[in-house]
């Protein structure tokens, strides 16, 4: 599931996925469950209308990690 993230061209952050998203170029997005649903639920309704792909993460740890960064990540998607 994260193994797909950890080689391709990625957006780490709720801020740099939304940017992502509105150009258009996002083809898969991931979301940390524990993440601040205040945060995380805008993102979800934006894929959907957008139609694209959604997968949940269980950890922040988790995600920050496949995604190559020290720090936990709430949002991370992977580029066109």
């Amino acid at each position: 599931m994260l193994d797909e993230l950890k080689g391709a061209r990625k957006v780490i952050g709720i801020k740099q996925l939304r940017r992502a998203l509105g150009a258009g170029s996002v083809r898969k997005v991931f979301l940390a469950d524990d993440a601040d649903p205040r945060l995380t639920d805008p993102l979800c309704e934006l894929c959907a209308g957008l139609g694209v792909e959604l997968e949940r993460v269980k950890t922040m740890k988790e995600l920050g990690k496949a995604g190559g960064i020290d720090i936990g990540a709430a949002a991370a998607g992977i580029l066109r």
